[in-house]
């Protein structure tokens, strides 16, 4: 399905499901939101599922974090058409 993402608001690009509580920590039936490939697999690659159950449990809250904010203003000037890679945090 081609839409907007919620975390990096490009448009016409290939959506995902995300449970914004994992279905892991309890968040099968729970409220989700629509991001691209590479947002979503960002999430999972930076935060654990219970990191994103305790505190990153919504848009505006994975929008203010430190850790995405240098991504959303990278992903933000990349096409839509173009497949990024994620890459993973580190450990300090």
């Amino acid at each position: 399905m081609l839409g907007t993402c919620k975390l990096c608001e490009r448009k016409e690009i290939e959506l995902t499901v995300h449970h914004l509580i994992p279905k892991e920590e309890g968040g099968a039936f729970l409220k989700t939101a629509l991001l691209c490939k590479a947002c979503h697999k960002q999430i999972h690659t930076l935060y654990s599922n219970k990191e994103i159950a305790l505190r990153l449990y919504s848009i505006p809250l994975l929008k203010d974090d430190e850790e995405m904010k240098g991504y959303l203003k990278w992903i933000k000037k990349q096409p839509s058409s173009k497949t990024v890679r994620t890459k993973k945090k580190r450990r300090k």
